[in-house]
């Protein structure tokens, strides 16, 4: 006896479903080269000016010095549940200099030339104990008054001072 019509689409369709979850998504993020790209730049010869004109704004420049620029750009590829995994990532660095703007360095950095940093996960004990929701919102009830205190009469106070 065969199976339904029915039956059968839907798995197909359940089939067709779970297989296209399973697809990897690929997304580009930073800088795009789209006509000239950072390495075609010539040192000594393009300024500040050529560089913004041909490859337009940097993703970041120095913290510390304004001559240097970074154009970075990444590659990731992303599949249903998995973590993110990083395919390609570029960093050009450009040194200008200072007096005439030319383009005194270029490098180039990828993947490769990064380094994992271990991260310390430890934290500093605090005292005391972490309060629940509950406890946050109802700590307070009880604890003073909305009227204003009375001790107008001890010394070093002064009328409508409330900060004890």
């Amino acid at each position: 006896m065969a199976p339904p019509r029915g039956a059968l689409a839907a798995a197909c369709l359940l089939l067709a479903f779970s297989a296209a979850g399973c697809t990897t998504i690929t997304s580009h993020s930073g800088y795009q080269a789209i006509e000239t790209s950072p390495v075609d730049l010539t040192v000594g010869v393009d300024t500040k000016s050529t560089a913004r004109q041909k490859l337009g704004s940097p993703s970041v420049t120095s913290t510390f010095d304004p001559n240097i620029w970074f154009y970075v750009s990444q590659v990731k590829a992303r599949a249903a549940f998995r973590k993110p995994q990083i395919l390609q990532r570029n960093v050009v660095a450009l040194e200008f200099d200072k007096e005439t703007e030319l383009l005194k360095s270029r490098d180039v950095l990828t993947l490769k030339d990064g380094k994992v940093i271990a991260f310390n996960g430890r934290e500093t004990p605090t005292r005391g104990r972490e309060m629940t929701v509950l406890e946050q919102l109802l700590g307070s009830v009880g604890r003073g008054s909305m009227l204003p205190r009375d001790d107008y009469g001890v010394p070093g106070t002064r009328p409508g001072d409330r900060r004890r």
